[in-house]
């Protein structure tokens, strides 16, 4: 992301990294249902309402990096090498946030804090599904510009769909090797493998396509 250079503007960014912060302090320590709004606002040392204009609702506050994921996301495809499908960028882009050990793919004492935060509530869990959802529909639309079809195309659809899918496994396993085995590298390697071979799955599926 581009660092503004406007003073008010970089102050309205503090504000909200540190609500953030402090919510997502509160809820690894006691668990996403039982921090109130009011306690968050109290710790950030701001107002009720200065809350609820940055997060219009509180699960935003874990989940402040979500629309830095979709432009990640978008960029991985409008930054691929010439020649390489859209597909495969996806899985390279996949092997890159790893080797560049991009917070996306932290696999850490720290992240299953974060797991273990949406485990603990199904408000959370909720959210997560509804995010997927959304970002699926961003994946699809940036998919079919790739390569000139409509946004509609329902190839599109099917290919960010599985991708989704494939990324979600792939996290999954990547935390879950780390719980068990308290080893970061093994758990990228997890989390990478899941990525190789769905995307052989989504090359097949997709083949016939501009997407593969």
């Amino acid at each position: 992301m581009a660092i503004p250079t406007d003073l008010r503007t970089r102050k309205r960014l503090a504000t909200r990294q540190n609500i953030s912060n402090v919510a997502t302090r509160l809820f690894f320590e006691r668990g996403f249902d039982h921090v109130t709004v009011d306690e968050i606002a109290a710790a950030a040392d701001v107002g009720r309402m200065t809350v609820f204009n940055y997060f219009p609702r509180k699960e935003d506050m874990l989940f402040d990096r979500d629309e830095e994921a979709r432009e990640m996301l978008r960029e991985a495809l409008r930054q691929r090498e010439a020649g390489v499908a859209p597909i495969e960028a996806y899985r390279l882009f996949a092997h890159r946030l790893v080797a560049e050990e991009s917070p996306a793919v932290d696999f850490s004492a720290r992240s299953q804090g974060f797991v273990k935060t949406i485990e603990g509530s199904e408000t959370l869990k909720a959210r997560v599904r509804a995010i997927r959802d959304e970002i699926a529909q961003v994946v699809a639309v940036a998919l079919s510009e790739s390569v000139g079809r409509e946004p509609t195309d329902p190839d599109a659809k099917l290919a960010a769909s599985l991708l989704l899918a494939t990324w979600a496994v792939a996290l999954i396993q990547g935390h879950m090797t780390f719980r068990h085995r308290q080893d970061t590298k093994e758990a990228k390697a997890a989390f990478l493998a899941v990525v190789d071979k769905g995307t052989i799955g989504l090359k097949a599926a997709l083949a016939g396509t501009p997407y593969a």
